[in-house]
């Protein structure tokens, strides 16, 4: 079967780098699909899971937005951060979740309610992943949180 190179960077590191058969990001604008001999295309990333597959085996990141390149079997991604399903500590993203929800409803000004949406966006993410990739926490989920205008 026929595959594409791809390598998933961020500012501290080299996260992902191998020939893969397939891939689903979180484009801007939807899920993305990319296969071998895809068109060129450069498109921005959002907050979400991306999915890996190679040689019948799957890997699933969480990544907080970025940039994704295709060029000559080559995709490229630049994300903001990226973080293997693996790799992700159910409890320690539960804790997440619940500050980032904290945050959102004690905000002070426009600015604190994006950055607390974000993070609670990024928190929501790894924790469903988590859990549905079977890791058990005894802690309930926090509420979603409610934007006072």
């Amino acid at each position: 079967m026929a595959t594409f190179k791809l390598t998933i960077v961020t500012a501290e590191r080299e996260v992902f780098s191998e020939d893969v058969d397939s891939l689903v990001a979180p484009g801007i604008d939807g899920q993305l699909g990319i296969l071998p001999n895809h068109a060129p295309l450069m498109t921005q990333l959002q907050p979400g899971e991306m999915t890996v597959r190679s040689d019948g085996d799957e890997n699933v990141l969480v990544v907080t937005g970025g940039f994704l390149e295709v060029l000559n079997n080559h995709v490229t991604i630049l994300a903001d951060t990226a973080e293997m399903d693996v790799a992700i500590d159910l409890e320690r993203a539960e804790e997440a979740l619940k500050r980032a929800s904290e945050r959102v409803e004690n905000r002070q000004s426009e600015v604190d309610l994006a950055r607390a949406l974000q993070a609670f966006r990024r928190a929501q993410i790894r924790v469903g992943l988590a859990r549905r990739r079977g890791r058990r926490s005894s802690t309930a989920p926090p509420p979603v949180p409610t934007q006072r205008t």
